[in-house]
């Protein structure tokens, strides 16, 4: 099958660092490359792909604690993607919104991954305006700010499990990893931490916006001893932290699409202890993989009982629930379905 794959511009594919979207729509191309499939890349100029790419900008719009303004580069990438599109079967867009004025004119069926928080001002009349859009999830949670959307199904994140190595979780310290902001709530996994009485490493990523965040709530507290900050952290030292940690503290305070993280850590047999927000419940399972808490009471027991969880369990319900390969062959079965109903041009509005 020929396959485009539209990424968003602002990390490479795969990221240096921090980019949860384009560290999967890097497994998913190189996965479908891997089976044979013709995939066309639509990305940053300095992404690595076994694929074709089509350079749509020189690098990440997101660099050096900046942000460059992304819509000229993407709806120039949008044309691209136009202009190419009868030489594919199906595009699978990883980009949002910008491209569905254009999707539904297109002849080539197409389907768009929508990676992020849903329950924004305006997005429920856009979708309602763009009901033919065909739209896949993240997480069943994902989809309840905007529920007449034309969802065709829901694809949780896969890894490529194979590439991690099941931890002995011998450290005894606990971490909390990705980006700091008010939504993650690092500052509740620090109040876990001290409340148990166990070492917090924090290895996280401060954007400019959520610096003042960071400098009232988390920067006062981490004169002590329990807590280091070791900040953005590449892949290497990222697995041994998990390998090595009791237990992942994921405290949202936001409906979370799905938060890779999280089977990041599982993956390598480290239990994670997280809020009920968003997508928790259906990512984390109570008492196996990890602990759905309520309240920070409940997350500091959670916490002392981590350790009694199978490590070499936890690995294994990730390896049949969110490896790459399960994810490719729920891609795979929506490219085919969408391929045989290919239909006549696509309703216009206006």
């Amino acid at each position: 099958m020929r396959i485009a794959q539209v990424a968003p511009l602002f990390e490479s594919v795969p990221p240096r660092g921090y980019g949860g979207t384009e560290r999967v729509v890097s497994w998913l191309t190189d996965e479908l490359v891997r089976r044979g499939h013709e995939v066309t890349l639509f990305a940053t100029a300095d992404s690595r792909t076994p694929a074709e790419l089509v350079p749509c900008a020189p690098g990440p719009l997101r660099n050096g604690g900046r942000c460059l303004d992304g819509i000229p580069w993407h709806v120039s990438m949008i044309e691209r993607v136009a202009s190419r599109a009868e030489e594919v079967d199906v595009i699978h867009f990883h980009c949002d919104l910008l491209h569905l004025p254009l999707a539904r004119r297109l002849v080539t069926p197409s389907l768009t991954t929508l990676h992020g928080r849903l329950d924004q001002p305006g997005l429920e009349e856009l979708y309602d305006l763009f009901d033919d859009a065909g739209l896949v999830s993240i997480s069943d949670a994902q989809r309840a700010p905007i529920p007449r959307a034309r969802w065709l199904g829901t694809v949780y994140h896969g890894l490529p499990i194979e590439q991690s190595q099941l931890g002995r979780g011998d450290g005894d310290y606990l971490v909390f990893l990705g980006r700091i902001s008010r939504d993650k709530r690092p500052d509740r996994a620090i109040d876990i931490a001290l409340d148990a009485g166990l070492p917090l490493k924090i290895a996280a990523k401060v954007d400019e916006a959520d610096r003042p965040y960071f400098d009232r709530e988390i920067r006062p507290r981490l004169a002590h001893p329990l807590i280091e900050m070791l900040g953005e952290r590449g892949e290497d030292d990222k697995a041994t932290l998990l390998a090595g940690a009791r237990a992942l503290l994921f405290p949202i305070d936001w409906p979370e699409p799905f938060g890779l993280v999280m089977i990041e850590a599982m993956a390598r047999g480290t239990p994670v202890v997280a809020f009920r927000c968003g997508s928790v419940p259906e990512i984390v399972e109570h008492g196996v993989t990890g602990f759905v808490v309520d309240d920070l009471e409940e997350a500091v027991d959670a916490v002392r009982h981590a350790a009694e969880l199978d490590r070499a369990r936890i690995r294994q319900r990730v390896l049949r629930r969110f490896s790459v390969r399960a994810m490719t062959d729920a891609y795979l079965r929506l490219y085919e379905e969408l391929v045989t109903a290919r239909r006549p041009l696509r309703r216009v509005v206006g």
